[in-house]
């Protein structure tokens, strides 16, 4: 060894490197760089190292926070800010409920609902679990059909909604002025009917398989939420329309694949073109 190598003073990464790098030019011109000199430079280095005694312990200097980064060595990325934990939803829940309680704070929001109340909201609402709710759900719609009671309990869309019970539906119309506030007229049933199987559909469309203009009806239906315009037509440029949540839950549905199957409304094909023939 050289007279530097014999030295025992501490190691400094900085010398190593510029030495390494001397050491790398050397030997490139002298052997065409060579990897087999590399190989012998770095075992040279590691014996160099190994051979020094450990520095004592108060010498050590402390481990830096930050990552080591040697001359050459790219910085290294900055490190990815670590999530606050989430808040634990079960602190803000009340316990203090019993069954009964549930029970009725739940049928207590889904009487002053504006329209169809979720589980989630209900459960919030209340400070409890959505198991809960649910269970309080399942026992009051229970409870009105075991005694035949004058409301119902429902899914409406996406949430829940208390309805009168179809039986007692005269009952209701006798107490309405008139009772012809909330019908619909026979053509403006008939064109929402062919918008909620047909949809999306355009006027043009409607009025082709009813036969007759439908623009009233349309401003009527739309006046009343019942349908919307979801589109246009690529061929024709004109609007396309279908029903709204409105639809669904005025008619008791959650969705549009629980309306009745259509083919048993239809006519039979035979005695329609007979029909047709005579007329």
């Amino acid at each position: 060894m050289s007279e530097r190598e014999d030295e025992r003073g501490p190691i400094s990464w900085e010398a190593l490197a510029a030495e390494l790098e001397a050491t790398r030019d050397d030997e490139e011109e002298a052997a065409g760089a060579d990897p087999a000199v590399w190989d012998a430079v770095a075992a040279r280095l590691a014996a160099r190292v190994a051979d020094r005694p450990a520095p004592p312990a108060d010498d050590v200097p402390a481990v830096p926070d930050e990552p080591l980064v040697l001359p050459g060595m790219p910085e290294p990325p900055a490190p990815e800010p670590v999530p606050e934990p989430e808040a634990d939803l079960d602190d803000d829940l009340d316990d203090d409920l019993d069954d009964d309680e549930v029970r009725g704070g739940v049928e207590a929001l889904l009487f002053v609902a504006e329209g169809p109340a979720g589980e989630e909201t209900l459960a919030a609402t209340l400070r409890v679990g959505v198991p809960r709710v649910r269970a309080a759900l399942a026992e009051l719609s229970e409870g009105y059909d075991a005694r035949r009671a004058g409301i119902a309990l429902r899914r409406a869309g996406e949430g829940w909604r208390l309805y009168t019970r179809e039986e007692f539906a005269p009952v209701v119309e006798r107490s309405l002025t008139g009772g012809g506030r909330s019908r619909l007229t026979q053509a403006a049933l008939e064109t929402l009917a062919v918008i909620a199987y047909r949809q999306p559909v355009t006027r043009a469309r409607i009025s082709a398989i009813r036969g007759v203009g439908v623009d009233g009806v349309m401003r009527t239906l739309l006046t009343r939420g019942l349908v919307v315009e979801v589109g246009t037509d690529p061929d024709s440029g004109g609007g396309l329309y279908g029903t709204t949540p409105l639809f669904l839950e005025r008619m008791g549905l959650t969705g549009l694949h629980e309306l009745p199957p259509l083919a048993p409304l239809l006519p039979d094909a035979t005695a329609l073109a007979r029909e047709q023939q005579e007329g």
